[in-house]
């Protein structure tokens, strides 16, 4: 009689439109991260870390509370002590309130210069590039209002999917104009958007916030949008002054950009400059990055008025361009060194060797739990190392341990003294 295997399954799994990031892809979102924070800390930025969770006001007034990001998919929760929290959905609101929590405002440096990294949490569909947890790296320039802090931050974000090696990606530019000219388009697009086939709760959209209607994904309402009036037609003369002069930084910076006269964005803060990332690998989830300007955020949850700027760029969606692209990140090995002990004496003086590689900056492993040279080898193998260091009781008796480049299958003694010098210029 056949015996089957016995399969089981884990008792857990993670909630649907959530992932796991485990070695090795794990080291593809690191480096994405690090692409992306570096051009920030040589800017001036300083890292910040908020909670995961806040009081749920703070995104209903600052996010907006006609966005789907409010309205749908935000998790909330209710404390034992009763108080309102929500997960984060975003970064910018947070990092705002925090800043103005710690008075960063008043030590008198504007702009407060600010980058951060976390998860994030929406309730929405789960597909492919859009999880219900996301992961993402921001900058805001909080407490100035200048045309080049717009376009410092876009070419901040250029320089990181460049560093990556991403190419095919795409800057779409627009700019929302400000509470001097926005009513008058605010009053043109109701009108216009009153006279549409919509349902009932996008007429409700249309009263509280119209710009939301524009941001609507569904075909139904966009092939209904084409004859929409647009903010560009409807910019006063010193937003349209404002936003000539970001076009002009990033000419002179050698960022190419396109005018996007319809993009919105999906959050209500934004004012003047607003920005996309694209990328056409992606299909209909193209968005990998975006940002813009949000004077007015501040007083919308209670501080005084800071003009700022920022910016969200998405690790997940970034990971999958590079996939779409074919780019392949030169990715630090795991392990350099592996290191194989014959014996309990030689299994002390070896870790002593690793220990010693690893406090001098190489990636260094060891053959845990007895294993046998043959097995401690394939070890090596599949841990990507370049060199396995064997040494038995003989070898260190000579004072040496065997040095073997596991690409070549070459073997030589080394002495056990000059072993780590050794390595450390074969791997320079």
């Amino acid at each position: 009689m056949t015996t089957l295997p016995v399969t089981t399954s884990p008792a857990f799994r993670a909630p649907r439109g959530t992932y796991d990031l485990i070695p090795p892809r794990s080291a593809a979102y690191l480096a994405v991260r690090e692409a992306f924070a570096a051009p920030a800390r040589r800017a001036g930025y300083g890292y910040v870390e908020t909670p995961g969770f806040e009081d749920v006001r703070l995104f209903a007034r600052g996010v907006g509370e006609s966005t789907d990001i409010v309205t749908k998919e935000m998790y909330t929760l209710t404390t034992r002590g009763g108080d309102e929290l929500a997960l984060r959905p975003e970064g910018t609101a947070s990092v705002l309130r925090a800043a103005l929590e710690n008075n960063l405002h008043k030590q008198g440096n504007l702009p407060v210069k600010l980058w951060y990294s976390g998860s994030y949490y929406r309730y929405e569909r789960p597909q492919k590039g859009r999880y219900r947890h996301f992961s993402q790296v921001g900058a805001e320039a909080i407490g100035a209002e200048d045309p080049a802090l717009d376009a410092e931050l876009i070419v901040l974000a250029v320089d990181g999917y460049r560093a990556l090696g991403l190419t095919g990606f795409r800057l779409l530019l627009n700019s929302l104009g400000d509470r001097e000219c926005r009513p008058a388009y605010r009053t043109a697009l109701q009108d216009f958007l009153r006279g549409l086939d919509l349902d009932g709760p996008t007429r409700e959209r249309i009263e509280i916030n119209p710009l939301r209607v524009l941001d609507d994904k569904r075909p139904e309402i966009r092939a209904q949008l084409d004859a929409a009036p647009l903010m560009r037609d409807h910019l006063c003369e010193a937003c349209k002054a404002y936003h000539e002069q970001v076009r002009e930084l990033l000419t002179a910076a050698g960022v190419a950009y396109e005018d996007d006269p319809r993009l919105v964005r999906g959050l209500d803060y934004y004012t003047r400059t607003t920005f996309e990332f694209a990328h056409d690998g992606l299909g209909a989830q193209s968005a990998i990055g975006g940002g813009g300007r949000y004077d007015g955020l501040s007083e919308m949850i209670g501080g005084p008025a800071l003009p700022s700027v920022g910016w969200a760029l998405g690790v997940d969606r970034t990971v999958l361009a590079l996939a779409a692209e074919g780019v392949e990140l030169d990715l630090p090995a795991a392990t350099d060194v592996y290191a194989a002990a014959l014996g309990e004496r030689a299994r002390r003086t070896l870790f002593g060797v690793v220990t010693e590689l690893r406090r001098a900056g190489v990636a260094a492993d060891f053959a845990f739990g007895g294993k046998g040279l043959k097995n401690a080898l394939k070890s090596a193998d599949r841990s990507g190392a370049r060199f396995a260091l064997v040494a038995g009781e003989r070898d260190l008796d000579e004072g040496v341990v065997q040095l073997k480049d596991l690409g070549s299958g070459e073997q030589r003694p080394v002495a056990l003294a000059a072993v780590v010098d050794e390595l450390r210029g074969l791997l320079a």
